[in-house]
């Protein structure tokens, strides 16, 4: 919301231009400290605080009531606005949104619990530990709060798995790690997850092939080292025709005696 006014006595070709913030059920304190901020480089601020023994212009408490009017909104503004002077305008936001801001505070209290117990898990990939950060930032923004790069730089590289720390020791020792934007951040450490896991997956085919080929050479020598049917059939054979000979030599011995006899 922009409001011209002009300032003491000043050219009439300068106006000054003041950028009202609007108001919402998120932003009261930096709204109020800007409004405030405002309302006295006008003059107006007096007639929400006046000093003591002052009287304060009626024409300026009016005045004042139209920025604060036009920096509500809607919804806002039909909770006000059968106040009639500036003071009692300015309580009753007060008071709507003090309590709601305290339950801000807690709930962001919370949140600060929350990211700092947050872990990234054996198994989990970048992609998935920085979808957890990026939802904290969205959680914060919602109680009015913001998680700075920084912040997220410095938690995600603390709470990686270990397979990650020589890069990160790399990165912190090269890089200025307070400036690096999160983006940029996990950008570097899904990198060199990529080539962690085109490397395995090389080292696994290796392997792969490599037992592959030893079996093969198991398979061969165990059939090298096997007997042959032939060797086996004559051995038999063989053994049959001693046996043979052994009877008929039993036979002609038992023969000749009776032939004696």
């Amino acid at each position: 919301m922009s409001l011209v006014t002009n300032t003491p006595n000043p050219p009439k070709e300068n106006p000054v231009t003041f950028q009202c913030p609007v108001l919402t059920s998120m932003n009261y304190t930096t709204w109020a400290i800007k409004m405030e901020a405002i309302m006295d480089a006008q003059g107006l601020w007096e007639s929400i605080e006046p000093t003591t023994d002052v009287v304060v212009d009626e024409k300026k408490s009016k005045l004042a009531r139209a920025f604060i009017f036009q920096a509500i909104s809607e919804d806002i503004l039909m909770l006000v606005a059968k106040k009639k002077t500036t003071r009692e305008v300015w309580e009753s936001l007060k008071t709507r949104f003090v309590g709601a801001e305290r339950v801000q505070k807690a709930r962001l209290h919370t949140l600060k619990s929350e990211f700092e117990a947050l872990q990234m898990k054996d198994g989990e990939s970048i992609d998935e530990y920085a979808g957890k950060l990026v939802g904290m930032i969205s959680k914060y923004n919602s109680v009015g709060s913001t998680l700075d790069d920084d912040e997220l730089v410095q938690k995600l590289f603390d709470t990686v798995t270990e397979k990650y720390i020589h890069l990160i020791a790399s990165m912190e020792q090269y890089s200025d790690v307070e400036e690096m934007p999160f983006e940029e951040a996990i950008g570097r450490l899904k990198a060199y997850e990529d080539r962690l896991k085109l490397r395995q997956g090389g080292s696994t085919s290796k392997s792969s092939l490599l037992l592959t080929k030893t079996e093969g050479q198991i398979v061969s020598k165990q059939k090298n080292k096997a007997p042959s049917g032939r060797g086996r059939g004559w051995n038999g054979d063989r053994g049959g025709r001693g046996s043979t000979q052994g009877g008929r030599g039993v036979g002609r011995g038992r023969g000749d005696q009776h032939d004696r006899k």
